[in-house]
């Protein structure tokens, strides 16, 4: 029987890892694959030649990555068409965009599938292989194997490559209001990455119900579907979007997203590198896009709309579990008849007690709150112990996926104790407060948050397996451990999902998703009886995986640390500053800032703005450049009424990237930026950030306001180009290759501030 139950959690801890070997399939050279089939590695070489350099708004880059695009098309035989012009994001990013379109003629005259993906990488270092080479390639690669299948389409196929995403999601923007062929499209799939690896996740974009989507997303059925109506759920209340979120919110156009999050150290970074991506994920996005262009294009898209939701979940060996939100409810009140016939029958049978049943609630709440107490410190000590990680602003660490094995192995160790202690409790009674405990979880998130209703799957695994118990005096382990597979199968990936995506502030995720699914094996865990050697096992993995946690801590030309420098001019005050946004310095800009403690000066530019709202951190004194300065044209100056209404012209005079501007806190009463008009929404919510324009071609701003005649209008103009290490004015020398820039942040960057006012 040892050996029966040794065996079985052989099979447990296999089944833990084929919960995530299972999510995508295993990249093989297929670069000989037939015409008409998606190939990885013909994919691959698009993604090299995409990203051979940074490729933002504005850069050199730019343009040649476009020309790439427009000329592989091309290659096609498909007509490629560009369109151009100003857009003004919703967060008051203005840009000139240049989408890149295409269209398949199909034979029928229904709604048309657009495929997308955006071109342009993040500012200003960023090669953008993952983030979205990876995306352009699958659907040039998709568009090659379908075309050479030399079928029609029974609706037409627009694949659009938009730009500007990494700016304010403008390139979509631009197509979505201004493009005739907006009111084409009947679905759009969306490729993404937020990462350089791991599966590839499904996020429906709908402002009705998913059913009609999920189910024709069923219908198609791509070999690993990646989804959960829980990432759905979340996904709708976060503030993260993607240019699927503009055909969305302004066309009332529904799609997919695609989207790989992991290795989420490389997001936005100088890392972003064809030779970083994870051949398993793009292969692993061409899984998706054949099937769903197959479906999708010969399938009837007007009508996708729902107002029905489905709860699904994908599962190992099963693919894609859906069912209706109206079965919430009825399921739990299922769970909750079937968990009080057990009660009832264990205590007229006296295998369940009261006494047994109360003391069954201390090893639980232990083990919880210890291990939460665990997992919301985990962070706070890991930047305390390594206090260069702060400088990791998405807060994931390159050994990231180290820090949460650890913590996993930390919690197993102890449940593993905290149940050894307890372990004169009979299984029986052990197990009530848990499963009551889940019933409660699965009815909060019904109530709170629906699309995580899937919860209760696994609790019909484990009323089972407390029914085998209470009638079997030494249940069969490996029926325990099948009756367990379904909690496995869907949280283990859970337990990794959130800090990767969100950066180990999440452990705590980790911990009590760790702990709660311990809970649900516990039918099989409590029947063995050396779990003090489990609680040793993992809390000897633990220590030694610390150990290769501290090891792979330091910063190395593998593993390079982030690191920021800027020049700053204020020409209100004549005076220039070296600026950085690092806690921990290198050598390469403490040269500049020496052992200067922050400065009150800081203070005056927090306007400046970031991804993390981070401040400047370090300022130290600089030496005074021969910068050609901005000319500010006042060109119009009236008043009419009670208004006062002013018409500037902002010119640079040096190559820049990009111009923020600010007033000081006063009610506008409109506002244009190169005559498109600024909503009145955004004027009402703002604070004191008016506008940022990311610059094309040194192209001038027009800004024109109108505001309450007696007011006091002060402009603060931010001027700043990414050319410090190469503009021949400074001598500053290239970063050592144990760094990168800093994302996520104005970098590298020649800054120079000038405010004008108008009393």
């Amino acid at each position: 029987m040892k050996f029966s139950k040794n065996l079985a959690f052989l099979l447990l801890l296999f089944a833990v890892y084929w919960s995530y070997k299972s999510l995508m399939p295993d990249y093989e050279k297929d670069e000989d694959a037939p015409v008409a089939e998606f190939s990885t590695d013909r994919a691959l070489i698009h993604v090299k030649n995409l990203s051979k350099e940074p490729h933002g708004v504005g850069f050199p880059g730019h343009s040649r990555t476009r020309s790439y695009i427009i000329s592989e098309l091309k290659k096609l035989g498909l007509e490629t068409s560009v369109q151009e012009g100003y857009i003004l994001g919703d967060n008051a990013s203005l840009t000139k965009a240049i989408n890149i379109l295409v269209r398949v003629k199909g034979s029928g005259n229904g709604k048309a599938l657009m495929l997308m993906s955006h071109y342009d990488s993040h500012p200003h270092s960023s090669f953008g292989a993952s983030d979205a080479g990876s995306g352009v390639a699958t659907i040039l690669e998709a568009l090659r194997a379908f075309l050479s299948s030399s079928t029609t389409p029974k609706n037409d196929i627009i694949a659009l490559f938009s730009d500007a995403e990494e700016l304010g999601l403008n390139g979509a923007k631009l197509f979505v209001d201004q493009h005739p062929w907006a009111k084409d499209i009947g679905i759009v799939l969306n490729f993404e990455a937020r990462g350089s690896g791991g599966p590839s996740y499904m996020l429906v974009e709908t402002n009705r119900g998913n059913a009609r989507l999920i189910d024709e997303f069923k219908k198609a059925n791509p070999k690993f579907p990646v989804a959960n109506s829980l990432a759905y759920s979340i996904y709708k209340m976060l503030p993260n979007d993607t240019d699927l979120t503009v055909f969305r919110e302004d066309a009332d156009i529904d799609g997919f997203n695609f989207a790989f999050i992991d290795d989420h150290y490389d997001y936005h970074t100088a890392l972003d590198r064809y030779d970083r991506l994870d051949r398993n994920t793009l292969s692993h996005q061409g899984s998706y896009i054949m099937p769903l262009l197959a479906h999708f294009s010969n399938s009837d898209v007007t009508y996708l709309k729902s107002l029905d939701d489905l709860i699904y979940i994908n599962l190992p060996f099963f693919g894609l579990i859906t069912y209706p939100f109206e079965w919430i409810f009825p399921m739990l009140w299922i769970i909750v008849f079937l968990f009080t016939g057990l009660l009832v029958f264990g205590f007229r049978k006296k295998l369940v007690s009261g006494k047994g049943v109360l003391l069954g609630v201390l090893p639980a709440l232990i083990a919880l709150l210890v291990n939460g107490l665990f997992g919301y410190f985990a962070w706070k000590a890991i930047i305390w112990w390594y206090p260069g990680f702060k400088d990791v602003l998405h807060g994931f660490t390159y050994n990231g996926h180290t820090y949460i094995l650890i913590y996993v192995l930390l919690s197993c160790a102890v449940c593993f104790w905290v149940y050894h202690r307890f372990r004169r409790i009979k299984t029986p009674d052990m197990l009530v407060f848990p499963i009551f405990l889940w019933i409660l979880i699965c009815w909060a998130v019904a109530l709170y948050l629906e699309g995580a209703s899937f919860f209760s799957l696994p609790v019909f695994g484990v009323l089972a397996a407390f029914f085998v118990i209470l009638k079997q005096e030494k249940p069969n382990p490996f029926l325990l451990v099948f009756l367990g597979l379904p909690a496995i199968f869907i949280y283990a990936p859970f337990v990794k999902m959130f800090p990767v995506g969100l950066g180990l502030k999440m452990l705590l995720t980790t911990t009590l998703f760790t702990t709660l699914l311990f809970f649900l094996l516990l039918p099989f865990i409590g029947q063995l009886k050396n779990k003090q050697r489990f609680a040793y096992l993992s809390l000897f993995l633990f220590a030694l995986f610390s150990i290769s946690g501290h090891i792979q801590s330091d910063f190395d030309e593998k593993n390079p640390k982030p690191s920021s420098l800027l020049y700053t001019y204020n020409q209100d005050t004549d005076q220039s500053l070296w600026a950085t946004y690092d806690h921990v310095l290198i050598d390469w800009n403490k040269q500049y800032l020496g052992k200067n403690k922050k400065m009150k000066d800081t203070d005056s530019y927090k306007t400046i703005p970031s991804k993390y709202g981070i401040d400047f951190t370090y300022m130290g004194e600089a030496p005074k450049k021969d910068i050609a300065l901005p000319l500010i044209d006042t060109v119009r100056d009236t008043v009419v009424g009670n208004e006062r209404i002013l018409e500037i012209c902002f010119t640079p005079k040096r190559d820049i990237n990009r111009l923020d501007i600010y007033t000081n806190p006063i009610h506008l009463n409109s506002a244009k930026i190169n005559n498109i008009p600024m909503s009145n929404y955004f004027l009402e919510k703002r604070k004191t950030r008016l506008v940022t324009h990311y610059v094309s071609d040194n192209d001038y701003t027009e800004l024109g306001i109108s505001f309450p005649k007696d007011s006091l209008l002060e402009l603060t103009f931010y001027e700043a180009s990414n050319d410090l290490l190469t503009n021949t004015l400074f001598t500053v020398p290239e970063r050592p290759k144990t760094s990168i820039p800093m994302p996520f942040v104005l970098n590298d960057a020649i800054l120079t501030i000038k405010t004008v006012k108008f009393e």
